[in-house]
């Protein structure tokens, strides 16, 4: 979620005015539209916008400044199709009892929740809807549609992960599809057309390089990660120096023990420390017997959702987790 857009929000509400949601600002709403709980992305965002008055403001003041400190934190939004159903309260021996109503009001809604539990929101809420913020927010979001008449979707406020994938591989192509698929913004780089093409990476943006040597002139950032996929481990030094020498948050590359050990030579004679090579998690993915692109591609992503999960998430929050899991 953009600081602009939280920004904008606020100034309109503040000014009495309904505020513009654009749909392509809140990618949850098509994700609703394509489960078919709501007509459209344009629709559920403009029935959200439309629900909001001036004391919403608060509720985006503070995700305002959880974004400016970086906190991990999440917008939540209810969306009715029902309101009297919405408003009914139907438990079942399974789950627990959230109070003797369903949701507060029949009325569309929007929350900040954070990894603490806090939970801010303009109108009264009950203790069903308080369950299905924290849960879309910061759990599986296995009960978003256990009840009728409504359904949830939360915005991650920190924004979306960029991964870039250096080769465009066939474990690259695979990796690029379930990258995409978990959230993850893919930049796939190559300096060949035939390998790197809309057919093989239909879900990422492509970056079409002369040669390798190009790669020092693309926009990396900080918080990226990197994989280092190149075709025939030839340009692993090259992208690995370049992701590096960037402050990549990430940075993995595919290869046996004998092929690193040259990729080390040449990183190391192009000026990388021991330190900085011994950041690179060799060999990517996660270790359970991988050896197709598609299983590796899958080793891949879970390491990437890893990677970003402990990133976002501090350790006591974990510890909680996975105390609450039982496991």
């Amino acid at each position: 979620m953009r600081k602009e857009t939280l920004t904008t929000i606020v100034e309109e509400l503040e000014q009495g005015k309904e505020p513009a949601f654009a749909a392509g600002d809140f990618p949850c709403f098509a994700e609703a539209a394509r489960k078919g709980v709501v007509p459209s992305a344009e629709e559920a965002a403009h029935s959200v916008a439309a629900s909001l008055t001036k004391a919403d403001c608060a509720v985006f003041r503070r995700a305002l400044a959880a974004v400016e400190a970086g906190e991990t934190a999440w917008l939540a939004f209810k969306l009715v199709f029902d309101a009297e159903a919405a408003q009914r309260n139907v438990d079942n021996p399974v789950t627990p009892v959230y109070g003797e109503t369903g949701s507060a009001d029949g009325r569309p809604a929007v929350f900040f929740a954070n990894e603490a539990g806090e939970v801010v929101a303009s109108r009264p809420f009950s203790p069903r809807d308080e369950f299905q913020v924290l849960d879309v927010t910061r759990g599986p979001a296995m009960h978003t549609d256990q009840f009728d008449g409504l359904t949830w979707c939360a915005e991650a406020l920190p924004g979306t992960v960029r991964v870039w994938l250096v080769g465009a591989t066939d474990a690259s192509a695979e990796t690029a599809a379930l990258a995409s698929h978990v959230g993850f913004s893919v930049m796939a780089v190559d300096d060949s057309a035939d390998f790197l093409n809309e057919e093989r990476f239909p879900t990422a943006e492509r970056i079409l390089l002369d040669s390798y040597a190009d790669l020092d002139g693309l926009a990396i950032k900080p918080g990226d990660y990197v994989c280092v996929l190149t075709r025939g481990h030839v340009h692993d030094p090259e992208a690995c120096v370049w992701a590096v020498r960037h402050g990549a948050h990430y940075v993995g590359m595919m290869g046996c023990r004998s092929k690193n050990d040259n990729v080390k030579k040449v990183c190391l004679e192009a000026g990388m420390t021991e330190e900085e090579w011994e950041s690179v998690k060799r060999p990517i993915g996660l270790k359970f017997g991988a050896k197709t692109p598609a299983e590796l591609a899958i080793a891949i992503a879970a390491e990437l959702v890893d990677v970003r999960y402990r990133q976002r998430t501090s350790a006591r929050a974990r510890a909680e987790h996975e105390e609450h899991l039982g496991r």
